[in-house]
């Protein structure tokens, strides 16, 4: 079975769509292969309606972008440049082309986890890929607090069912955890590191 955190040779069947996010319009295209190709998502719905987007500046990633509603949404509200990137090829050329299409700046680069994130940043902000497993999963979250700045955020969505309150439980031995927003079923959480 493929999934969207694959380089599989699915059959490319480009369509576009428009997104509203908090009375902001963006125009996407998506495609076969890569996470939640209809449209925007309830999960990193509920993470961008929920953060504080205003506190956001200076460096940001956008950790397992997809087809870029994350980095573009925070790019072109706060006219700053963001990091993203993507284990799977065909998301990060989407997301190229949506940085594009929607007139924002944007680096997007390909990484199996961290592997080629060289940078500190004050903000990752991220619905991470729950398919691959509670052990890779917990690893992406944990890493991620290697590659902030002191006091630096992570911002994350994650469904209760798939381990919400395990997981804050253990990251807060790590950093400092906040539950933003329950959204049905939705754990909206920020990290800082300390």
């Amino acid at each position: 079975m493929s999934h969207y955190f694959t380089n599989d040779e699915i059959k490319s069947e480009e369509r576009k769509i428009k997104v509203n996010i908090n009375g902001t319009y963006f125009d996407f295209i998506t495609d076969n292969g890569v996470f939640s190709k209809n449209g925007l998502d309830f999960g990193t719905r509920s993470l961008l309606e929920n953060i504080d987007i205003d506190s956001i500046a200076g460096d940001v990633l956008d950790f397992g972008c997809g087809w870029g509603p994350i980095g573009i949404y925070i790019s072109k509200v706060k006219n700053i440049k963001v990091d993203m990137v993507d284990v799977n090829e065909r998301a990060a050329n989407l997301s190229k082309k949506n940085s594009l299409n929607n007139e924002v700046k944007t680096n997007v680069f390909l990484s199996d986890r961290y592997e080629n994130v060289k940078k500190k940043y004050d903000y990752i902000i991220t619905n991470p890929p729950i398919r691959v497993g509670k052990d890779i999963l917990y690893e992406i979250i944990f890493e991620s607090l290697k590659h902030l700045k002191e006091n630096g955020k992570l911002y994350f969505v994650i469904n209760k069912n798939q381990g919400a309150k395990s997981l804050m439980k253990e990251i807060a031995s790590k950093a400092e955890v906040s539950l933003i927003k329950k959204n049905k079923g939705f754990y909206v959480i920020s990290a800082e590191n300390r």
